[in-house]
């Protein structure tokens, strides 16, 4: 019987799962989207029993569309959208506050103050992350602060933290499991990434009872198995990896060097810097890239959080376009945005400002600037995001000549041509672009033996198209001096 991994990606905006055969084919899909609330501003939360909806209608739609019964599974792969914060009754499961979302900037006050003290450096050498709203340790805090007896049922024992990984393993273990995996961990600000534990000085700081936190395992190991009558089957579910890295992997950047971008909700740069952290001196992030048979790989990373979403923006919140497909058309025949700049700051800047107080605006408006230059602009916007990630890296004495592609956006051809053009480098879009979801089935299928080592994985690795630059670079340099000035207009600082 061939070895079938169903692989459950659980986004910012929708939930999916694919079902891959042993030859990393995708034989089904089911993707649902669900609900973002935004009760403030700069408030984001999902309702974490949505989420769980989803994932269940996704997973029956997957197996279904492959014509498989669930016991036909070898295994299960989990990918999930990071730092995304739930705390749950340990007894009922039930969460006890929404799901306050990765993008959500509510904690901003409390990680100055943290700063103000002079905690930022400690941190920031245990973690490799910065003090900022973005990790998941400061939104405990808050759930602990806003729910009542909150901090008295974690020291109690009563209450669970978790990432939406460990709050999905959870639920499919039928809460018989508390784990998450090294990656998710080291998104949180709380898990010291030298020591591959939860740090008790961070822990101490924040007042976080280690009790609330999951078992970490490596990415591909055994978490548990699905018991769970939705699921009619005991699946082992063997990999998890959170959304970026999953992604990583799934691109097969195994060798040191080796770097990554995805273009889904938001953009997320990741460089294999292998056995040792790199630490760098502008304002990116130092992670843990995956951990396997308990060695770990490092990574430096760049987070930009609107990238994807500004197309969502368009069509949800400015209504000019019916879907998000449109975009390829409008930009393909409105190539130059006209002295237009859209900066997506609609939750503040991720890499490499770090401003939490920015907010998004549109400039160079004139009167004959129209949607077309707008739509344009707004996908330009990503390309010179990025462009600010790869100077960062070159800033820190890393130089990469080649990045691998991959999320809904750089489907759009107009879109990847524009990030060579604005980069200067080549963009690689691999035949398989779905490779967070992939990324997590290699590692459940790892786990399981369906494959043998990561080299046989980089074997399967295909290029689909490669984009080169071909826009003047003096041009490519103007056009980015005018995303440098429209991003200081929308600074806090």
């Amino acid at each position: 019987m061939p070895h079938y991994i169903l692989a459950i990606d659980q986004g910012t905006t929708s939930s999916r799962a694919m079902v891959f055969d042993e030859e990393s084919q995708i034989v089904g899909v089911g993707q649902e989207e669900f609900p973002q609330y935004f009760p403030e501003d700069g408030w984001v939360e999902h309702d974490p029993e949505e989420i769980w909806q989803s994932v269940l209608h996704v997973v029956d739609r997957a197996l279904s569309s492959a014509g498989l019964l669930a016991d036909q599974v070898g295994a299960i792969g989990i990918t999930n959208q990071r730092e995304t914060t739930i705390v749950w009754d340990r007894v009922s499961g039930a969460p006890v506050y929404p799901a306050i979302v990765w993008q959500d900037r509510r904690t901003n006050a409390l990680c100055q103050s943290l700063k103000a003290a002079g905690h930022e450096a400690q941190v920031r050498e245990k973690t490799g992350l910065l003090l900022d709203p973005y990790f998941s340790a400061t939104k405990v805090r808050w759930i602990l602060d806003h729910v009542a007896d909150g901090q008295a049922r974690a020291e109690a024992g009563e209450l669970c933290f978790g990432t939406i990984d460990s709050f999905l393993l959870w639920r499919l273990t039928a809460g018989e499991v508390h784990r998450t995996d090294a990656t998710n961990a080291a998104r949180t600000l709380m898990f010291n990434i030298l020591t591959q534990d939860w740090d008790d000085d961070i822990l101490t700081l924040l007042n976080i009872p280690r009790s609330m936190l999951p078992e970490v395992l490596d990415c591909s190991a055994h978490f548990g198995v699905t018991k769970i009558p939705e699921i009619a089957a005991e699946i082992p579910i063997a990999g998890i990896a959170g959304d970026q890295q999953a992604a990583l992997v799934g691109q097969c950047c195994f060798n040191v060097g080796m770097m990554k971008s995805t273009y889904g909700t938001g953009c997320f740069m990741i460089l294999n810097t292998g056995s040792e952290p790199v630490r760098s001196e502008h304002q990116l992030l130092t992670t843990v890239a995956y951990r396997l048979n308990g060695v770990v790989c490092y990574g430096l990373e760049g987070s930009i959080f609107i990238a994807g979403a500004s197309v969502q923006w368009l069509r949800d919140a400015l209504k000019v376009i019916d879907h998000a497909s449109e975009t390829e058309a409008i930009a393909a025949s409105n190539p130059d945005s006209h002295g237009v700049y859209v900066v997506p700051a609609f939750t503040g800047l991720g890499a490499p400002h770090w401003d939490a107080e920015a907010r998004g605006g549109i400039f160079g408006l004139t009167r004959d600037a129209g949607v077309a230059d707008i739509v344009t602009a707004t996908l330009q916007s990503v390309s010179y995001q990025s462009q600010d990630l790869l100077n960062a890296m070159a800033s820190d004495g890393v130089a990469p000549t080649v990045v691998r592609v991959d999320g809904g956006m750089i489907e759009n051809d107009w879109m990847a041509q524009n990030l060579a053009d604005q980069l200067g480098i080549e963009v690689h879009r691999p035949a398989v672009t779905e490779t967070t979801a992939l990324g997590a089935a290699y590692l459940a299928g790892l786990a399981i033996g369906v494959y043998p080592s990561l080299d046989a994985l980089a074997e399967r690795w295909q290029l689909a198209d490669c984009f080169k630059r071909e826009l003047p670079a003096q041009a490519a340099a103007q056009r980015y001096a005018g995303w440098v000035d429209a991003v200081a207009r929308v600074k806090s600082v």
